[in-house]
């Protein structure tokens, strides 16, 4: 299933997104009504969902074998799982039934992180564990 809720129904175009993927500097007035159109909980739920799926991918978490990926970067890793953490906290009265699901990958980012971890870091102080409390 392709999401196309970006695209124009004349063009089928993403607003936004010009032929490399930035933003369409012919009409930015155009770009920017379609993104008023969005519902807020959409565009909390991409961002977390961009920060979710770039840290699994810092992980190593796509690959077979972690521990031996070549896109596997622990300090990356803890910047993206600190501001998803920070943003599905301060978010989540409005997320919804998204927030439950948003907050079950995030802890599962936050352990595997931890079992990555050379040396795993205090209880509490792991990446979002600020916002989100020890996570075990």
């Amino acid at each position: 299933m392709v999401d196309d809720s970006f695209n124009t129904p004349e063009t089928g175009d993403n607003p936004m997104a010009g032929a490399a993927g930035a933003p369409n500097a012919a009409d930015p007035a155009e770009a920017v009504r379609e993104l008023e159109e969005i519902p807020s909980v959409e565009v909390i739920s991409r961002a977390a969902l961009m920060l979710l799926s770039a840290a699994a991918e810092r992980l190593g978490l796509a690959d077979e074998a972690p521990e031996t990926s070549p896109r596997r970067d622990l300090d990356e890793a803890r910047r993206l799982i600190t501001a998803l953490a920070g943003l599905i906290t301060s978010s989540a009265e409005y997320l919804g039934v998204h927030a439950a699901p948003l907050r079950d990958g995030l802890q599962s980012l936050q352990k595997a992180f931890r079992e990555a971890s050379a040396v795993p870091d205090a209880p509490g102080q792991g990446p979002g564990e600020k916002y989100t409390g020890p996570v075990h």
